[in-house]
């Protein structure tokens, strides 16, 4: 669903995608506590994906439009680090409440307070300030006759050849309705091909994104490194470095980004240090790592969004989404099928070499009047 939503937030008002997005997972988490069957969890699943990327894409080019059209676009890598540092606490207050919580009212009450939430979110999205989007211009080729009006481009050629142009048969409903989607999927195909840095910024974004997959074996680290000092108890103590590394990299994101291939290398060279101590110690440069990875998410979608033009820009991010959630289907599978022969901290060691690979792709870019373009 990600490229099909993200041209779709580019010919229709993005804010009601982003209203529309909570309720699809408010449906699927009321599925869940109203059928509790197996068919019930996946049409659930298949809704909250399905909001989720009605709001990616559409959300970051919304944002990004309003402060290019506001003369702020320099703003947007902070106002969007800043946010989902915001939303990193978020998650942190939330998981340490799903405990009393499910102690209190069980796997009801933790699903309710769940959908209140998404139901909550859902008019935000429609409160977003949102101006009218630029149009595409004609090729020059395409010009109609100076005095003719658009419809009559047709009885301008006839009076200027004296016959009658062959039509041929019109375009069906079906063709009438994806014209405009094709175009749009066309024109994001065309800007990451041949604007200059947008391909480079697209691949960075998604493998860095999709790298982040790495979080959810992060307890698995933590538990190989607190064998005979503390066990899995230990966890939760061991995995605060990484929420706190994680915030702290959003919340300073578009700072430094001259540099973010360096820092890119060195996240690299932490993440492989630190998991291949095994010692609990080690998670301490294991959470600066993450804390790079986000940070450096933030400067490669920024640099992405000051490559494209507003035309098809959601359609852009949701190309990158795609390929990050790709990376994040295949390190799930590398490391499903690495850890039949080798422990978490050889695993964390050998991801870190994707980071490594794509920091290079984060050199600074060259100097050229593209970045906002509208």
């Amino acid at each position: 669903m990600e490229i099909p939503s993200g041209v779709l937030a580019d010919l229709v008002p993005r804010r009601r995608l982003l209203g529309a997005a909570p309720l699809l997972a408010a449906a699927g988490f009321a599925l869940w506590i109203l059928v509790p069957a197996y068919p019930s969890f996946a049409v659930g699943f298949v809704l909250w994906g399905t909001g989720l990327s009605f709001a990616s894409g559409a959300l970051q080019a919304l944002v990004y439009d309003e402060l290019l059209r506001a003369g702020a676009a320099r703003d947007y890598a902070r106002l969007i680090g800043r946010s989902r540092a915001l939303g990193t606490v978020a998650m942190v207050v939330a998981g340490a409440a799903a405990a009393p919580l499910m102690a209190f009212g069980g796997y009801t009450a933790v699903a309710a307070v769940s959908i209140v939430s998404a139901l909550a979110a859902a008019p935000l999205g429609f409160t977003f300030p949102e101006g009218p989007r630029p149009t595409e211009d004609a090729p020059a080729g395409d010009a109609p006759a100076e005095d003719a009006p658009a419809e009559d481009v047709p009885a301008a050629k006839k009076a200027a050849t004296g016959t009658a142009p062959d039509r041929g048969p019109g375009p069906g409903p079906l063709a009438r309705i994806l014209a405009p989607h094709i175009a749009v999927a066309r024109t994001a195909l065309t800007e990451v091909r041949r604007v200059p840095g947008a391909r480079r910024a697209l691949l960075a974004f998604a493998v860095l994104t999709g790298l982040t997959g790495l979080e959810e074996y992060l307890p698995f680290l933590a538990r190989s490194t607190a064998d005979g000092i503390g066990g899995t108890a230990l966890v939760p103590i061991l995995l605060l470095p990484f929420f706190a590394a994680v915030a702290a990299g959003e919340w300073f994101a578009g700072r430094g980004t001259r540099h973010a291939a360096v820092l890119t290398a060195a996240g690299a060279v932490l993440l492989a240090a630190g998991a291949l101590t095994g010692h609990p110690l080690g998670m301490l440069p294991v959470g600066a790592a993450f804390g790079v990875l986000a940070w450096a998410s933030v400067a490669a979608e920024t640099r992405l969004q000051d490559a494209v033009s507003s035309r098809a820009r959601a359609t852009v991010l949701s190309m990158s989404g795609l390929g990050a959630e790709t990376v994040g289907i295949a390190l799930f599978a590398a490391y499903g099928l690495g850890s039949a022969v080798a422990g978490p901290g050889t695993l964390f060691a050998a991801a870190s070499l994707g980071l490594l690979a794509v920091a290079p792709a984060l050199r600074r870019r060259e100097r050229g009047p593209r970045a906002g373009r509208y």
